[in-house]
């Protein structure tokens, strides 16, 4: 069977369906093919939230994060649910890293301030502070899987069609405006193709485009049980200072938020082991959980470290770390989020759409500087 349409999206998680939502929403025509199933764990986009991290300082970044910010609301109100949930968030770390961060909210008029050691103790009693902090309020949390569910039931009202278990066998480029996606099931027929694959972009597209190098690592976060419930948590990032040997046992900065449920999410940043996204084992690296939990019991007074569930994901990321968000004639490709590319999902979605109406995306996100 064949079937024609404007927009074929791969890959289900939720930088795909953040496309074929912007897509549909453009009146065009769009199928999007999902190898596994919905909701299924053995991606990026799984689990209960994401930070929602207003501290960056480059200007592209920022631009992206508020126009999320906006299209995060928009989505709220067309499906009734509530994605985001402003818990603040604190940033630790260098004081000429949190001042670079500080000047750019300056500059684009985001709310941010520094707290001392004591008056951050103060506010969050579960958690620990060597120096001055920066506070930014207009973070939080983005309830993840509920954003995945949004997307796609807007974008299905939209007359968008999500197809799970459903793996794409081929790929087949004619010329600029058409493409051939081969499926168990039969053929898809469209002018473009958005490929937002995770982990499996590279495999995917061998032969068909040139990607910068894409390294797929399975990262390894863990919940920790909270001791008084009755704690406000912030979401958190938190960058070692180099010159304390204390620090030295960390394998990386780390970033963390509460989880309703399931308790307080901490993990190290991109420094997994290196894997297939087909033969991965899901089982914790025992030195770098046992440093989370070290890091754990040392800065979260208000958490027990004993009390912990280890979770499995993958990072796709680039050398810089920078996205890739790039057009190459019909096929359009969203890859390399690097570990923090779920709060910008619908405007990363927008430019997706875009792309594939050949509009141009921010510079920095040129595949040519991956």
């Amino acid at each position: 069977m064949v079937t024609e349409v404007d927009v074929v999206v791969i890959g289900g998680g939720v930088m795909g369906s953040a496309a074929a939502w912007a897509a549909a929403g453009k009146s065009h025509s769009v199928v999007l093919l999902e190898q596994f199933e919905a909701g299924h764990s053995l991606g990026a986009s799984h689990g209960a939230t994401r930070n929602f991290n207003l501290g960056y300082h480059e200007a592209a970044y920022l631009n992206l994060v508020l126009e999320a910010r906006s299209l995060w609301d928009q989505l709220a109100t067309r499906t009734q649910t509530q994605l985001l949930d402003l818990a603040g968030l604190v940033n630790q770390g260098p004081r000429d890293s949190l001042d670079r961060i500080r000047a750019s909210h300056e500059a684009f008029g985001i709310e941010s301030s520094f707290l001392s050691p004591a008056e951050a103790s103060a506010r969050w009693e579960g958690m620990k502070f060597r120096s001055d902090v920066l506070f930014v309020p207009e973070s939080g949390r983005v309830r993840a899987a509920d954003a995945l569910a949004a997307f796609r039931q807007d974008a299905q009202r939209s007359g968008a069609q999500f197809h799970y278990s459903t793996p794409v066998r081929g790929i087949m480029v004619h010329g600029e405006d058409q493409v051939r996606v081969t499926t168990d099931d039969g053929e898809f027929r469209a002018k473009r193709v958005i490929v937002t694959a995770g982990a499996w972009s590279q495999k995917l597209l061998t032969g068909i485009v040139t990607l910068p190098r894409l390294v797929v690592t399975q990262e390894q976060p863990a919940h920790f049980g909270t001791i008084d419930s009755s704690l406000e948590w912030p979401s958190f990032n938190h960058i070692p200072d180099p010159a304390l040997a204390a620090d030295s046992y960390w394998y990386s900065p780390t970033y963390g938020m509460f989880t309703p449920g399931e308790g307080v999410k901490i993990g190290w940043h991109g420094v997994g082991p290196v894997t297939d996204p087909d033969h991965r084992d899901f089982l914790p690296e025992p030195a770098q959980l046992l440093a989370l939990r070290r890091y754990a019991r040392e800065w979260f007074p208000g958490l027990d470290a004993d009390s912990f569930v280890p979770i499995s994901c993958t990072y796709t990321s680039t050398a810089s770390g920078n996205f890739i968000l790039d057009r190459f004639g019909p096929v359009v490709v969203g890859a390399g989020f690097s570990g923090h590319g779920f709060k910008f999902a619908p405007a990363i979605g927008r430019i997706l759409a875009d792309l594939a109406d050949g509009l141009p995306a921010p510079s920095l996100f040129s595949a040519q500087r991956g």
